[in-house]
């Protein structure tokens, strides 16, 4: 038979209401000392759990965090969804994730989840989310945090992700290798991320004078990237290095070129974004754009607690800086070694 807390109160001959201070206070000063240990005790013997899902309902402030992403299978996330996790219980939070595989339905899904289980903030770690959405959150007293381009007002902030350093390393670094004829497959135009991305080593391009022969869109994955490719070879002249919206495009990219006799870096390079766990292990190893995915997590979390915490304006935007990671995916082009 499951204890309830009348039980814990009747063994240890007080009040319902100080077995409620007790268990739910431990840090309250006006509960004699010998009565804090009756009640301790009593609970330990009858083995007592308090119902985590009934004290939420009944308090205004929940102790769990919810934390959204657009697509499971992608390794961009699993470091972002970590470190959050990791922050949220180092703080004895409660976590919730919910993956919306882009889809609308799924989205609403995810906000109609947060709101009824009361959660005190949401990262929302996908930049295909609707606005009104963020709107509704905020207006049922959810704090929110989103990651790159999104609105900012009361109880919503953003993270932004700049990447014009790492692509204007990016780009320095073709250009002494020797490079001049350049390829772009972006990520999707769903995506405020990939736009975002795209812009940048476009503008980033444009301003060292260099010439882009090709610019592609594909999804987030690695047979699309290598459609991408198989698209640029059907259309000459083949650019001596590819500027890549992620690592599974880059993946792909390089499978394609490859599969083609295409060889990589010897007649092509090529960089991808984000610095997935294995971009270091393909086969060359990638040559990428890092993204601080785990501080993106730990501090998606500080944030919204930041917002709970105080009612001082916190910042409306974080930026978090990108570098890139030289690898062996990278070399001079045919001609210039």
């Amino acid at each position: 038979m499951v204890a309830k807390m009348k039980d814990v109160a009747e063994r240890a001959g007080v009040s319902p209401t100080t077995v409620s201070l007790v268990l739910n206070n431990p840090r309250l000063h006006s509960i004699p000392p010998k009565t804090r240990r009756r009640v301790l005790d009593a609970a330990r013997a009858l083995r007592y759990e308090p119902n985590i899902h009934a004290r939420r309902l009944a308090s205004r402030e929940s102790n769990a965090v919810g934390i959204v992403i657009s697509e499971i299978s992608n390794p961009f996330f699993a470091d972002i969804i970590n470190a959050f996790e990791k922050a949220a219980s180092e703080r004895g939070l409660d976590q919730i994730l919910y993956n919306t595989e882009y889809a609308p339905p799924r989205m609403e899904a995810a906000v109609r989840r947060m709101i009824v289980e009361k959660v005190r903030g949401v990262a929302i770690m996908t930049s295909t989310f609707d606005e009104e959405y963020v709107k509704e959150l905020a207006h049922n007293r959810v704090y929110v945090v989103l990651l790159n381009p999104g609105p900012c007002y009361p109880r919503v902030r953003r993270i932004q992700i700049d990447y014009s350093s790492g692509v204007n390393h990016a780009i320095d670094h073709l250009l002494k290798l020797g490079h001049r004829t350049f390829a772009v497959i972006s990520g999707p135009s769903r995506s405020h991320a990939a736009g975002s991305i795209r812009k940048t080593f476009m503008e980033m391009l444009a301003k060292k004078g260099v010439q882009c022969c090709h610019a592609v869109e594909s999804d987030y994955r690695a047979d699309a990237g290598a459609s991408a490719v198989r698209s640029i070879l059907s259309h000459p002249p083949l650019p001596t290095a590819v500027l890549c919206g992620n690592d599974l495009i880059a993946l792909g990219a390089i499978s394609a070129f490859q599969e083609a006799g295409v060889r990589v870096p010897e007649d092509v390079s090529v960089i991808g974004a984000d610095d997935v766990f294995f971009a270091a292990l393909a086969r060359p190893p990638l040559t990428t754009v890092a993204v601080p995915r785990e501080k993106l997590g730990r501090v998606a979390l500080e944030v919204l607690e930041a917002m709970r915490r105080s009612r001082q304006q916190t910042p409306a935007v974080t930026t978090l800086e990108t570098e890139l990671i030289i690898r062996k995916s990278t070399a001079p082009p045919p001609g210039k070694i």
